[in-house]
């Protein structure tokens, strides 16, 4: 059976076999001005992905045009998240890193009587340019000399004009029934200090213009790019040609971007919640950030497998939160080591056992390697209330009055008596152990169908755990901006109390709470009290059908 190939895999195989290029150059190439989202994840992993099927190349190549917007700090997160994701980049560059090379370009396409110095404002640029059914207006500017376009484009560069003062356009075409090639603006008068160069330039390209030089000048063969871009695909190719870069002239590939129900998937929303105090910052375990997906607990294999597993098109569409969830949750069933945690704590004295003991638990019966943990035992446990039922309803298996059920690793208990306040609250279950019940060595005799967890009340830690939900609520009724389904519930701390073994974690360690959920130790915790975020939940509700 042929080995089944998405789109991009055949133009690539095509452009193999025909010879028009000899090894597979892709690059990824984000603008700094936020951290990357799960949305970005897809395009790392196709274009990095041909990388590796292909034995070639793939730049990370930052996009940094617009210095009003950007920051040092969303490059390094940018570095982590890709290093974190699993992937190694060929070259480290910056679109600023070809900023005179763009003039250059630029310079050339003057010369050509292709491009002139225009005093339009941005209202007026709008106002001149068309509709969908209508051809544009030729702007008053057009037709001045290369001479003239010349002086004034260096006068650009030289910071005689004030921001907005003046702009380059491309001269190509207004009455192109494709908007983005009548006569779009190729470069603008900003001051403002870049991260990168300082203060040496005062005019910058815009992304139209400099990504294609960027990709030729770099000799990438495959743009490959979301979809938004495919009727900017003319302008691409326009400026490769008339800038005369050699053959073979970069390919633009568009792909349907990621998008996720309930998920945030823009930048500016995003950084409206972590400048409004919203979210405790861009790697808040809630936010869909990478960098706030790797806090929240999500395996960058379980990433790397979601976009394995949705595919590559050609067409929009939106998958499920669940989808990727079951993605986390199946690396996590595997790899993930299991540990005993009571949220509601219920006092449960062990009247009849006197001793302190250590017993061996297991940690994951999934894992390729069986391995064992040392767990404390005494007469004071905890149970969680949840676990108990003064008045059980039928088939009822866990414990409830003249009841028996087995703590997980340990001893079947009965419950002898249960403790009520004045208001009939249950403070305290006195409970004896059944003798010679202990796990694996059972000889006791007595069947039970139900097995909780508990922990040791000498020596459990006290815990904090946030439960998490989405950022928004779901869109019913026609709401769908971002404002209106704000989710000011999406984060509830509860306490906790868990193991001791647990004190020997780490940041990023993840765990299954027994009976409960996933969930990872956050780095804001300290010795003395440790900090878990839910990752998911047991239950997996993703529904193919839908």
């Amino acid at each position: 059976m042929s080995e089944s190939k998405n789109f991009i895999e055949e133009i690539i195989d095509s452009d193999l076999q025909s010879g028009k290029v000899t090894q597979v150059y892709t690059r990824f190439p984000p603008e700094p001005n936020g951290y990357l989202h799960i949305g970005h994840a897809k395009s790392l992993c196709i274009n990095f992905g041909m990388k590796a099927k292909y034995g070639g190349k793939c730049n990370l190549r930052f996009d940094d045009t617009n210095p009003s917007k950007e920051d040092a700090e969303y490059v390094e997160s940018i570095k982590s998240d890709i290093k974190w994701l699993g992937f190694t980049w060929d070259k480290l560059l910056f679109a600023s890193d070809y900023f005179d090379i763009m003039f250059d370009c630029a310079v050339k396409l003057i010369k050509k009587g292709l491009a002139y110095v225009s005093d339009e404002t941005a209202e007026e640029i709008r106002q001149r340019r068309g509709t969908l059914y209508e051809a544009g207006t030729e702007s008053p500017f057009r037709n001045r000399s290369v001479e003239e376009n010349l002086k004034l484009f260096y006068e650009m560069r030289d910071g005689v004009y004030p921001d907005g003062a003046k702009v380059l356009r491309a001269k190509i075409d207004m009455a192109s029934p494709n908007l983005n090639m009548r006569d779009p603006v190729i470069y603008r008068v900003l001051h403002a200090t870049h991260h990168n160069t300082g203060d040496k330039w005062c005019v910058y390209p815009m992304y139209d213009f400099a990504h294609p030089i960027e990709d030729a000048h770099e000799g990438i063969t495959h743009s490959i790019c979301t979809l938004e871009f495919e009727d900017h695909r003319p302008l691409y190719d326009w400026v490769v040609r008339e800038c005369e870069f050699p053959e073979p002239l970069p390919q633009q590939i568009e792909f349907a971007r990621l998008n996720v129900t309930n998920t945030i998937m823009s930048k500016r929303y995003l950084k409206k919640l972590v400048d409004e105090g919203k979210v405790m910052g861009w790697d808040d375990p809630r936010m869909p950030t990478l960098s706030g997906i790797r806090r929240r607990g999500y395996p960058a294999e379980a990433i790397r497998d979601f976009c394995e597993r949705i595919g590559v098109s050609k067409a929009n569409s939106e998958v499920q939160e669940s989808y990727l969830q079951s993605c986390v949750r199946d690396n996590l069933n595997r790899t993930a080591n299991r540990v005993m945690a009571v949220f509601d704590p219920l006092k449960v004295t062990l009247t009849n056992y006197r001793g302190n003991e250590e017993l061996s638990v297991e940690n994951n019966s999934n894992a390729e390697t069986l391995t064992f943990r040392k767990v404390p035992f005494s007469g004071e446990i905890y149970i969680d209330r949840s676990d108990f039922a003064l008045v059980p309803p039928p088939k009822y298996y866990r414990l409830k009055p003249d009841g028996y059920v087995r703590l997980k690793g340990a001893y079947i208990i009965h419950c002898d008596e249960a403790v009520t306040d004045g208001d009939g609250r249950v403070t305290e279950l006195r409970c004896s152990v059944v003798p010679n019940s202990k796990s694996g060595e059972d000889v006791s005799g007595i069947k039970v169908k139900g097995v909780i967890q508990w922990v040791d009340a000498a020596t459990c830690i006290d815990a904090e755990v946030r439960k998490l939900q989405s950022l928004l609520t779901d869109a019913v009724d026609g709401v769908t901006d971002f404002n209106e389904r704000f989710n000011p519930d999406s984060m509830q701390v509860v306490p906790a109390k868990v193991e001791r073994s647990l004190l020997s974690a780490k940041a990023e360690d993840r765990f299954q709470f027994m009976r409960v959920g996933y969930y990872v130790l956050d780095r804001d915790s300290t010795p003395d009290k440790p900090i878990f975020n839910e990752i998911v939940s047991l239950k997996d509700s993703f529904n193919p059908a839908k």
